[in-house]
This record gives C-alpha cells, sequence and structure tokens, in this order.
C-alpha cells in the first residue's frame, strides 16, 4: 500500500542521499530555466523565431517521425517472425537482430560514409538511425510476445475472426506498451544523437548546439537551441504518456505456460529469410565489413598508434568509476522507492529521469556553466564528468536495483535485526548479498554506455583526455578512416555483453 508521504522508518542517510542525488539530477533543467531567464523575454523571442530555428525544427521532427516509424514497423516485424513464426534459425536470428545494439550509432554512420560517400539528408540520416535504434522495439516486443497467453488469440480464432483480424484486435493491443516504451527510447536517442548526423552533415538541434559550442559558443543563442531541445524531450515524454492511456493490459493468473503455435510461413519463406537477412546486413553487416576492409589496408601498423591503449585505459577508467558512482548514487532513490513508498520517493525517483531525458549536449552545458561559475576547481576534472555521466545513466542503474530490491523479502532483514544486529551489519551480511546480481546488472550498462558516450565526453573530458569515442570521431572528421577503424573495434568489442546481456534479460522477463 503506498503511502501518502515518506515512512517515519526510512533512515535519514538514505533520505538525505536520495535528496542530494535528486537536486543534482535537477542542474540540467534548472540550467536551461535560468539561462532563458537571464537572456530575457524580448531577445529569447528573437533568438527562437529565427528562420534558422525553423529549419532545425523541421529537420529534427521530421527525422523523429521517419525513424520512429521505421523502427516500430522494423521492430515489430523482426520480432513477429522470431517468436510467432516458422522462421529457419530463429535463435541465430534473435541474436542477430540485437546485434545493433553493440555498435555506436556513429560507428553505424562511418561504415555506411565510407562504402558510400554520397549518403546524405534525410533519407541517409532514416537509414542509419533506424538501423542503429530498431532493436530498442525489438527487443521489448519480442518480450511481450513469448509471454502472451495462446489461449486469447484461440478465442478470438474460434469465434471467426480472421488471423489478420486476431493480430489487429487481440496482439497489437497487448504489444502497445511494448511499442511506445520502445518509441520513447528511440525518439529520445535521436533528439541526442550527435556524431551519426554530424558525420552526414544532416543538421539537427544537438549538431547545431555542438557547432556553436565550437565555433563562437554564443551563450544566448545555444541556451535557445537547448531550450527548444528540452522542450522536444519534454513533449515526447507527455506524448507517450497521452498514448499510453489508462487501458489495462494485464491478467488474472500466470496464463498458459505452453507457447504459442507458429504461423507457416510457406512459400514467403525465403522472402522472410532474405527480408531479416537484409536487415541483419544493413544494420550490423555494413558497419562490420566497412571496419574490417579499413583495418585490412591499414595493416597492423594501425594498432601500434601510442594513443589506441592511451585511449583504452581512459574509456575503462571512466565506465569503471562512473559505474561504481551510478550505482552507489541509485541504491539510496532505488530503496526508497521501493521499500518505502509515497509520494515524497516517488517525487525524487521522477527526478533522476529528467537528466537522462535530456541530450547528453544539454546536460554537459549545463555542467560546464555550473562548474566555471560556482565549482571552478573540478572545471576540466575526471570528477566532473563521471558525475555528469552518472546522471545521464542513472535510470539504467535504477531499473536494475528496483528489480532486484523488490525480489530481496524484507522479512529477512527483518529477523536480522531482531537477532540484534545492527543495521550495518543487517545490510552487508544480508541485503547486500542478495541485491548483487542486481548491482552487476546496473554497474554493466552503465559502464557500456560510457564506453560509447560522444558528446558529452566531447565537452567535457579534461584536457588530454582521450577515449575511445573521442580518438575515433578526431579522426573520422579528419578522413582518416583507416586510423578510426582500430578505435570503432575496440568500442564494438566492448559493446557486445551488452547486446548478450539485454538479450538474456529479455528472455527473462518472459520466464523463458
Amino acid at each position: 500500500m503506498g503511502r501518502p508521504g515518506l515512512s517515519r522508518r526510512a533512515p535519514v542517510g538514505v533520505l538525505i542521499a536520495a535528496l542530494v542525488v535528486s537536486a543534482l539530477s535537477l542542474i540540467p533543467l534548472g540550467y536551461v530555466l535560468v539561462q532563458t531567464v537571464a537572456t530575457g523575454w524580448d531577445q529569447a523571442y528573437a533568438l527562437i523565431v529565427r528562420p534558422r530555428v525553423g529549419e532545425l525544427l523541421r529537420h529534427t521532427t521530421a527525422l523523429v517521425a521517419t525513424t520512429v516509424t521505421g523502427s516500430v514497423l522494423i521492430g515489430v516485424a523482426a520480432a513477429w517472425l522470431v517468436e510467432r513464426t516458422d522462421l529457419p534459425l530463429r535463435r541465430l536470428w534473435a541474436v542477430l537482430f540485437a546485434m545493433p545494439l553493440a555498435v555506436p550509432a556513429f560507428v553505424t554512420s562511418y561504415g555506411w560514409v565510407s562504402l558510400f560517400p554520397t549518403i546524405e539528408g534525410l533519407r541517409g540520416a532514416t537509414l542509419i538511425t533506424t538501423l542503429a535504434y530498431f532493436p530498442f522495439v525489438y527487443l521489448p516486443v519480442a518480450a511481450v510476445l513469448r509471454r502472451l497467453d495462446p489461449a486469447l488469440e484461440e478465442s478470438a480464432r474460434s469465434l471467426g475472426h480472421s488471423p489478420v483480424r486476431v493480430l489487429s484486435r487481440v496482439v497489437l493491443p497487448q504489444l502497445r506498451t511494448a511499442i511506445l516504451g520502445g518509441a520513447l527510447l528511440v525518439g529520445l536517442h535521436l533528439l541526442a544523437e550527435y556524431g551519426a548526423l554530424q558525420m552526414i552533415r544532416y543538421s539537427t538541434f544537438t549538431t547545431a548546439i555542438m557547432e556553436q559550442y565550437e565555433s563562437t559558443f554564443n551563450g544566448a543563442a545555444a541556451t535557445m537551441l537547448a531550450t527548444v531541445l528540452v522542450s522536444l524531450c519534454l513533449l515526447l515524454l507527455t506524448l507517450d504518456v497521452l498514448l499510453r492511456g489508462r487501458g489495462r493490459y494485464a491478467r488474472l493468473g500466470s496464463g498458459a505456460s505452453r507457447p504459442a503455435p507458429r504461423v507457416r510461413l510457406g512459400r514467403t519463406r525465403p522472402l522472410a529469410l532474405l527480408a531479416a537477412a537484409a536487415v541483419c546486413g544493413a544494420a550490423i553487416g555494413v558497419p562490420f565489413v566497412s571496419v574490417g576492409r579499413w583495418l585490412m589496408l591499414g595493416g597492423g601498423a594501425l594498432w601500434t598508434a601510442p594513443e589506441l591503449p592511451l585511449a583504452l585505459l581512459s574509456t575503462l577508467t571512466l565506465g569503471l568509476y562512473a559505474a561504481v558512482l551510478t550505482t552507489a548514487v541509485a541504491l539510496p532513490v532505488a530503496w526508497l522507492a521501493v521499500r518505502h513508498r509515497g509520494w515524497g520517493s516517488t517525487l525524487m525517483e521522477r527526478c533522476t529521469y529528467l537528466a537522462s531525458a535530456m541530450p547528453g549536449i544539454v546536460v554537459a552545458l549545463a555542467f560546464v556553466t555550473v562548474a566555471i561559475r560556482y565549482a571552478r576547481p573540478i572545471y576540466q576534472s575526471t570528477l566532473l564528468i563521471v558525475v555528469a555521466y552518472a546522471l545521464l545513466f542513472l535510470p539504467r542503474a535504477m531499473v536494475s536495483l528496483r528489480a532486484g530490491i523488490e525480489q530481496a523479502p524484507p522479512e529477512l532483514e527483518e529477523a536480522a535485526k531482531a537477532l540484534g544486529s545492527p543495521p550495518s551489519r543487517v545490510f552487508g551480511r544480508v541485503t547486500l548479498p542478495l541485491l548483487a546480481p542486481a548491482l552487476a546488472a546496473g554497474a554493466a550498462l552503465v559502464f557500456m554506455a560510457v564506453v560509447t558516450e560522444l558528446t558529452a565526453t566531447l565537452l567535457l573530458a579534461p584536457t588530454g583526455t582521450r577515449t575511445l569515442a573521442t580518438e575515433f570521431w578526431s579522426l573520422s572528421s579528419e578522413i582518416d578512416y583507416a586510423g578510426a577503424a582500430p578505435y570503432a573495434m575496440l568500442m564494438i568489442v566492448l559493446s557486445v555483453p551488452v547486446s548478450w546481456f539485454l538479450l538474456v534479460q529479455s528472455h527473462r522477463m518472459a520466464g523463458r
């Protein structure tokens, strides 16, 4: 039962830690609001109604609309083929459809641009981003399809409904939440995307803000662009809430444990195999072929570059620091949200999602401004960039920790306290071992996100710090595709476990 406020039993230390984390999460939003007010309404209006802003708005909304649509169509179709048809080698296709998540979007763009230099415009941007992001729809939809009760579909067919009507009236409504959730992730990633779009010279608000910062750093102009970008993020979140509605898609009981009958593809089987091969080839084949080609052309000398081990070490170090800090600061918020439910804990939890919903460039600009004005000693420091990483990727740790805390029986802790153990000992001997898998999962997700993070790293990394992503970006921007290839390959190698982890998690969600 939810309580009207925070439980009185909530430890003071945990409450204070959660409040601090929530307050830090509000920094990017506060930065945008303060800067907008400081600019003045007249100047702000003049900067927002510029023709350039209108052009960026058209570019950004068109890309979001086309890519989200394409990702939903491909993601749902791929999930249906793997989970509901007799497509040959289904387990192999399940892995291949998830694999694009192991390839950063800017590496996908690099692969296509280096093989097809003429790719550009909205069509090129839609192609690249759809291939990079459709797994965000595929994975949750596949997980839901695996656990749907086939009795519902059988009942509909027994009433004389055609397969198409059963799909549209029974199956798709139950996939609504998964589709909308995946579509929201795709949209938010698109608003934050920089490298993949800059490489093909397709301008959006994120690329324009970065250009403004790198060239003249016109504070007022950049702030107004950031304001519009944040508004688009909030609009996406609002649309998601409205489209989800208040409908319920749960059922009482576990339903049938048997799998749903497979649809026989028949004569369309070769066409389905060809379509699956085309999608996987375009999404992962092209980047791998391109990277492999440049590695072969560059030869062994590419791996002897002195910057390569330094970039790898910096990436691993920042990833480890961010993984540890993020899981540590997520724990008190997740603990309150699960064990001390109420409007206060819910509000603090929602605050942690605000920064992650904003593009990395907005978060980076906020921390640059705050550090210069109020915390100059940490400007251009590892601490600043690690804290920014923690806020950007906090929900990745929160999701895992919430699940772990919900599955940890509180009765065990109460029993230990009743035997006279102090709270610190209970946490170390009882709670922590139960949460270890969730902590490891959350830390792994954050670590892999840091490995491929580009925008915030470009703005916040201390002078002289090089990561795999920034070195790749520097070389590929100079059209040194061969020199960039080893960095791309290392990022893919480090990211592969995340795709495997997400695939395994989706199967666990379905109880298989």
